[in-house]
């Protein structure tokens, strides 16, 4: 993609959007593989492929579909993302946050995202979930590079509250009413696709990290730059290297997720829902 270009193109994908839609998402809800029963929540849903959209990267991962579904979940007008682009994927960094840019076109003001992640923390079991309170990029890139200079002022995005305070606190509290135990902790994101080392991931945790995952982090740099407001959660798919019992493999952390889901999705639809009430 022409970087030039950037915002020509958001502005043409926003407009082929726009024509097919007959809501304003409020709400981008990025789903992980194994949470696509959070799409069942979506009334009277429109689903569009990335492939069909003007300038959108295509998913290529296992359990990722690159669709995007419009709708309603308890009166939030909303865009669900069944799987999300990646970096590890060949694309620019750019291209895996160019969804996000033509969703906030559309007049989205808040993110809510999830991941599968590797428990750091020795306190943290499979099958837990973390609201991230913050983040530590090692992915070795930051997405904005070439796009923040393109706007004349406030091109260094402030990333001090990059996941909201007041969005975290909500969460807490419809964890709280489902009986969930909401974990909380520092999401550390490499570019993948190669799992950690066990000396990586010792080295990060003296880093100050609970767990690591291979994505998150641009799409929330770029939500900040935008304006929107963060959320998101981990599902604590599998033990990091170190504290893990042979190897780690792709099925284990799809087999987790799935088991994970109708926890998740509750979680989701609550706080969606809470998201729309502010």
């Amino acid at each position: 993609m022409d970087i030039t270009k950037y915002f020509q193109f958001v502005d043409e994908a926003a407009v082929w959007l726009r024509g097919r839609i007959s809501i304003s998402p409020r709400v981008i809800v990025v789903l992980s593989a194994g949470l696509d029963g959070f799409l069942k929540a979506i009334e009277q849903p429109v689903k569009i492929a990335s492939s069909d959209i003007p300038h959108f990267p295509r998913s290529r991962t296992e359990g990722h579909a690159g669709v995007l579904t419009f709708g309603n979940v308890k009166g939030v007008p909303v865009a669900a993302l069944a799987g999300r682009f990646h970096y590890y994927e060949g694309h620019a960094a750019s291209d895996v946050i160019f969804p996000y840019f033509a969703l906030a076109a559309l007049g989205a003001e808040a993110l809510v995202a999830t991941n599968a992640a590797g428990g750091i923390n020795k306190s943290f079991q499979p099958g837990e979930l973390m609201l991230v309170t913050d983040h530590i990029n090692m992915m070795g890139m930051n997405p904005l590079v070439g796009l923040a200079v393109q706007r004349a002022e406030n091109q260094f995005t402030d990333m001090t509250n990059a996941y909201d305070k007041r969005l975290r606190e909500q969460a807490a509290a419809v964890a709280k009413g489902l009986g969930i135990n909401l974990r909380e902790g520092v999401y550390l994101a490499v570019s993948g696709p190669s799992y950690e080392t066990k000396s990586e991931i010792r080295a990060f945790r003296a880093m100050g990290a609970d767990a690591v995952g291979m994505s998150t982090v641009p799409e929330v740099i770029a939500a900040n730059f935008l304006g929107l407001k963060v959320l998101c959660f981990s599902c604590i798919a599998n033990a990091a290297a170190d504290l893990h019992e042979g190897a780690i493999s792709h099925a284990e952390v799809l087999e987790a997720m799935k088991n994970l889901s109708p926890k998740v999705v509750s979680l989701l639809e609550g706080v969606v829902g809470e998201i729309g009430s502010r």
